[in-house]
């Protein structure tokens, strides 16, 4: 099946074929014919499988004949989790309806100004794009009337969920006339998911289309096992040195280590910038627009990335830390291997990681083999001496990691302290021993010795 035999307007078909698109994804294949006649629907799609123009091009087709009157208030609304995924629907939304001047498209989401998005909402449109918390925040000032909607459109509707949206999800569906037409996308169907679905769809057809052990099958995946802190730093300096890649995403754990990365990486004269939820969107927006242009090589992000971006030119994606859900790692690496180009897609593992790594591959249903580079590998650690008193192990160098957060001037000070607190006691309890003459301690001294218990201690906690 081709686009040419789908049911679809002859603007969208000339747009399709602008794109590139020739044949449909399976996805797209199922759930096109559905969606035009009508139907509920409940999809199971991972990232990548092209479910965004699953259900785009159908809303399209039935737009594509203007309205007598342009509408005030939207006929469809499509609701995501994220800021980004908002983006990327709107872009692909403006890319299928090129040649489909009439139809108008607003996006709103947190972090943008409301002046300018009252501007937007004030003029006729049919599409709205929105995440729930700012929807809400338009409908409570009147700005935004959803009586008029005949379409309501979740996507990443897990992700919603994990993101503590659904009471907003219900508050908004039950704002829309129950003649709706549903559809719900979702990488999972899990208990909750059915429980959603069930209080707002309507005899829904379902399609889920599997995770093919071979979708990936044009991004090299490789695993590295990894020591210390220090050794994921010189692995990920190799990595960055290959001349094939062309840009990359390293995706982090948290939101501060994405900054102090990419300080390290920006020292290390690499042309790298950070993507987290802390940033303002106007900031973040800037940054994906500079990794659309190509004017950031390499991008430090946490999951706030994952999903919702689309851009060909990644060749690289870095696991510095692994997801602590299995299915981000898919959404991680599917921002590589776009539009069927070649991609890598590197994992750091510790040993703390390989419970995560195993959950990886029973979802993916692949087993992916370590990689070893020579020079790189895993230091095997000594073993212990069980002899020796504890004095001697007190001395045994600190574990990598063990208060590395505190900052050079807190550890300078740390031992100042502690000799100032320690030291200087101990040399004025000599004093005093010595001034006893060996006989029994004189009440001065035990004087000073209950000031010195006492004296609250100088060193810092960290």
């Amino acid at each position: 099946m081709s686009f040419e035999e789908l049911n679809l307007h002859t603007a969208l078909k000339k747009a399709i074929k602008k794109s590139g698109y020739t044949i449909p994804t399976p996805v797209q294949k199922e759930a096109i014919p559905e969606l035009l006649m009508g139907k509920d629907l409940m999809v199971s799609a991972q990232t990548g499988t092209g479910k965004t123009a699953a259900f785009l091009l159908p809303i399209l087709n039935r737009l594509a004949k203007p309205l007598a009157k342009p509408p005030r208030n939207p006929k469809v609304l499509i609701l995501v989790p994220t800021r980004e995924l908002a983006l990327q629907v709107t872009e692909e939304a403006e890319k299928f309806s090129k040649y489909l001047p009439h139809l108008k498209v607003v996006t709103i989401y947190g972090g943008i100004p409301y002046p300018i998005q009252k501007r937007k909402l004030s003029r006729p449109y049919e599409i709205l794009i929105a995440t729930p918390g700012r929807l809400i925040d338009h409908m409570q000032s009147g700005r935004i009337k959803l009586g008029k909607v005949d379409t309501f459109i979740l996507d990443e509707a897990d992700r919603m969920l994990d993101m503590g949206f659904i009471n907003d999800v219900e508050t908004i569906a039950e704002n829309i006339p129950d003649t709706r037409q549903t559809l719900l996308f979702s990488a999972t169907l899990d208990r909750k998911m059915i429980s959603l679905c069930d209080n707002l769809l309507d005899n829904p057809y379902e399609i889920k289309i599997t995770p093919d052990k071979t979708r990936h099958k044009n991004i090299d995946q490789k695993v590295h096992n990894v020591g210390d802190l220090h050794h994921k730093h010189r692995l990920l300096e190799h990595i960055l040195d290959d001349e094939t890649l062309d840009q990359a995403i390293i995706f982090t754990s948290t939101k501060a280590y994405a900054d102090q990365l990419v300080e390290l990486l920006q020292e290390n004269d690499h042309n790298a910038a950070a993507l987290h939820g802390d940033m303002n969107q106007s900031k973040r927006t800037r940054t994906i627009n500079k990794l659309r242009n190509k004017k950031i090589k390499i991008l430090v992000a946490t999951d706030v990335a994952a999903r919702g971006i689309d851009i060909p030119t990644i060749t690289h994606v870095i696991n510095f830390d692994l997801p602590r859900q299995a299915e981000d790692y898919v959404h991680r690496i599917g921002r590589t291997g776009r539009a069927g180009a070649k991609g890598t897609a590197f994992s750091f593992v510790s040993k703390k990681d390989r419970n995560l790594l195993a959950a990886i591959e029973k979802f993916t249903g692949q087993k992916i083999a370590p990689t070893v580079i020579p020079g790189f590998e895993v230091k095997e650690e000594p073993k212990k001496n069980n002899r020796g008193s504890r004095r001697r192990n007190s001395s045994r160098p600190r574990k990598f990691g063990q208060n590395d957060c505190r900052p050079s001037k807190g550890r300078k000070s740390f031992s100042k302290d502690r000799k100032s607190s320690s030291g200087e006691s101990r040399k004025s309890s000599g004093r005093d021993r010595k001034s006893s003459s060996g006989e029994r301690k004189s009440p001065g001294f035990r004087e000073a010795s209950r000031k010195r218990r006492s004296r609250p201690s100088k060193r810092r906690s960290f």
